[in-house]
């Protein structure tokens, strides 16, 4: 098949097919078809009427297990990629156990990302050893497919499933069965409901084998959202199942548009910037000189800022490393200088973010946003090794792989340390312990912050309530009441809506 024929588009007429004998690819389709109806009905009963749970990652294992039943024979999975549905599943079951919404948003964004390359390898391409332009070329095939390759699937089923000469002799032959079902149907109901009038027994068996219990009222929303998953799970399983692999794309020439030259000056200028700036953090905030003549703050105010402006200006210099890589013509020793310059440089601007970083939590304690910048920076640190690394033995063209992993490592610490919990773990320690906080501090406890952490954090406060101030314990109880009662819903108590940190936040208000 040709990279611009879509997944079971533009397949031979049945009657060609027939001729030769076999029909592979009205057989794939089939197979897909019967796999995404499977799915939109799995999916429906998961998601529709249920908070995200334990459904999450049984959707993601569900999408995994029909990508390895709808895959060609002679496809194989490279063993470098395991890590994707590793990674996917891992994070995903992480929607199961914790109580934290953004968290939770961030592990449901991830494990799909890491799903969709998790197919593009069961499908049998080499998704970690490509490059970064194949990744993007594949990652194009695959979203094109998943969208609109569902039509091609629906047809070429249709076909599939048409029925021959012989089906239509048998057919034939049950028609009179048929047309006497029709006719005695009518008969048995009547006789039926006359039975059911005149004895109690006999009416209550027959109410209980043709009760429905089933909500007729949820039913076009459900065949609605079973359409949508089928149909995208068609597109992504067409994929699976009938795109071949090939070469992986590399950058030709034509993209090499930076001589190294240009290169080494745009170095030398962004080297110089940074090295004033270095030097100024050098004196003023690891050398603690009097910053109040400098710039009329005092060195606690001075150092209570910034850490988000040196965060971004970190991931620029990354980004500008990675660009310059992409386009440079011919690395020479005066640009794997530079560059190895600038990435040593980025570093102090990265150690001078978390200084100002942990500077402003000592005094003001934590949230979830500061929680997450801390984590950033970790990585951005990982990242600047990496580089390091990279532009010496001139492996930058795997760097953005290393990055993604690197990603996925620190979002699995982060779910396993649970930034709700930590945030108020650390905040109820300064409200009970003063002497954790600056002399120019706050000690207190943020209520009404405390009372929009995730359920993760209801254990903590509940348990936390009678040594808070009355003024405060009285606002937290409020806020507890009133998460009780969000967790009585309905879409937070079906099985499919499980999750470990909402059911010990239950436990805990029930208490």
């Amino acid at each position: 098949m040709s990279a611009d024929t879509p997944a079971f588009g533009g397949s031979e007429p049945a009657s060609a097919a027939a001729a030769v004998g076999t029909r592979p690819r009205l057989s794939a389709a089939g197979r897909v078809a019967a796999l995404a109806v499977t799915a939109g009905i799995i999916g429906q009963l998961l998601f529709v009427g249920a908070s995200i749970g334990v459904n999450f990652p049984l959707a993601i294992l569900t999408a995994l297990g029909a990508a390895v039943l709808a895959r060609r024979r002679e496809a194989r999975f490279d063993h470098a990629d395991w890590w994707l549905p590793a990674s996917a599943v891992a994070l995903a079951s992480f929607a199961a156990l914790r109580g934290d919404p953004v968290l939770v948003f961030l592990d449901v964004v991830a494990s799909l990302c890491l799903m969709t390359a998790s197919l593009a390898a069961i499908a049998g391409h080499r998704v970690t050893r490509r490059l970064l332009p194949g990744l993007a070329e594949l990652a194009g095939r695959v979203l094109r497919s998943t969208l609109v390759s569902g039509g091609y699937v629906a047809a070429d089923a249709a076909i599939a499933l048409r029925p021959g000469d012989g089906t239509r002799q048998r057919l034939a032959g049950a028609r009179p069965i048929l047309r006497g079902l029709l006719i005695a149907l009518p008969m048995v109901i009547v006789f039926t409901a006359l039975f059911a009038s005149a004895d109690a027994v006999f009416a209550r068996i027959v109410g209980d084998l043709f009760r429905v219990d089933a909500d007729l009222g949820e039913l076009p929303g459900r065949v609605a959202v079973a359409c949508a998953i089928a149909w995208v799970a068609a597109g992504a399983l067409a994929f699976v199942a009938e795109d071949v692999p090939r070469a992986d794309p590399v950058v030709g020439d034509r993209y090499r548009v930076l001589g190294s030259t240009e290169a080494v000056v745009v170095l030398i200028a962004v080297n110089a910037v940074f090295t004033v700036f270095v030097v100024l953090q050098a004196a003023y905030l690891f050398g603690g000189l009097d910053t109040l003549s400098a710039s009329g703050q005092t060195y606690a105010e001075y150092a209570r800022r910034g850490f988000f402006e040196l965060l971004a200006v970190a991931a620029l210099a990354g980004g500008l490393i990675l660009i310059g890589e992409a386009i440079i013509r011919r690395r020479t020793r005066p640009y794997v200088g530079g560059a190895i310059g600038l990435m040593v440089l980025t570093a102090v601007v990265l150690a001078s973010a978390f200084l100002r970083l942990r500077i402003y939590q000592d005094a003001y304690g934590w949230t979830e946003l500061r929680f997450y910048v801390l984590a950033s920076i970790g990585w951005l640190a990982i990242c600047l090794v990496m580089a390091i690394v990279a532009l010496w033995l001139d492996r930058s063209r795997w760097l953005v792989h290393g990055l993604v992993m690197a990603a996925v490592a620190v979002a699995l610490v982060i779910n396993l340390v649970g930034p709700v919990r930590f945030v108020a773990t650390q905040n109820l320690e300064r409200a009970f312990n003063p002497a954790l906080v600056p002399a120019d501090g706050w000690s207190g406890l943020d209520a009404a912050y405390a009372g929009t952490l995730g359920d993760d954090a209801v254990p903590l406060l509940a348990e936390a309530l009678p040594q808070l101030p009355t003024v405060i314990r009285g606002y937290l109880e409020d806020q507890l009441a009133s998460r009780r009662a969000d967790l009585a819903r309905s879409e937070a108590n079906t099985w499919q809506a499980w999750n470990l940190g909402r059911e010990q936040a239950k436990a805990a208000l029930d208490r």
